[in-house]
């Protein structure tokens, strides 16, 4: 049996990436949930600090205990944190890693990408992992970002960023559902909870 950790701030989101490993990967794979909305909170109220990476480092460090294999941490406030957690031989994953390879792979060079967020945090780590996938991709790109806070909804804003952009991203994983809401789109709308899963699943259980 192969164990797959997975770390989440917003209770919802456990049920719906269990669904996901359980699509993805083979039988005998199993997740392990550890939900805190405390680190979301914190992050929000005091930004990511070194209380928030000791406290998601050590939810790692108790998944390791579990035996997993890998870790997939689905906050995207977090992705910056989650790539300072110190676990030597154990991959520990950000949600919108795959999501921002695949828009910069979409957008192209010298292409433009939309991120959308509802929560402000979002926004910067999404705009630096963008841009940092463009430059390991040795690509350049323009990222514009809309914070919807409250005067519409996400749908709408896929549809306002309809062929403005070359793709629209949505930051947060909680944000799925809305690019299934906002109908047929002539550009491309990613968002990160499959992508995600799909990596995790394919990194750990490579031969």
């Amino acid at each position: 049996m192969t164990r797959l950790g997975l770390v989440h701030t917003v209770p919802a989101l456990a049920a719906t990436f269990d669904d996901l490993v359980t699509d993805a990967a083979p039988a005998d794979v199993e997740a392990i949930h550890v939900v805190d909305p405390w680190l979301l909170r914190t992050a929000l109220a005091s930004g990511v600090g070194p209380e928030v990476v000791d406290r998601l480092a050590a939810h790692v460090a108790h998944l390791r205990g579990r035996g997993v294999a890998g870790v997939l941490v689905t906050c995207s406030t977090l992705g910056e944190a989650t790539e300072q957690v110190p676990e030597p031989d154990l991959p520990v994953l950000r949600v919108d890693q795959g999501m921002a390879d695949r828009a910069i792979e979409l957008a192209g060079d010298g292409g433009r990408v939309a991120v959308l967020a509802t929560v402000a945090s979002t926004l910067g780590p999404t705009e630096r992992l963008l841009h940092r996938s463009a430059r390991q991709a040795g690509r350049a790109v323009t990222v514009e970002a809309e914070l919807i806070d409250g005067t519409g909804t996400t749908e709408a804003a896929i549809r306002r960023w309809d062929g403005r952009v070359d793709v629209v991203v949505l930051a947060q994983a909680s944000m799925a559902a809305a690019a299934g809401r906002a109908g047929s789109t002539a550009t491309p709308v990613l968002s990160s909870p499959e992508l995600a899963t799909r990596r995790l699943v394919e990194l750990v259980t490579r031969v």
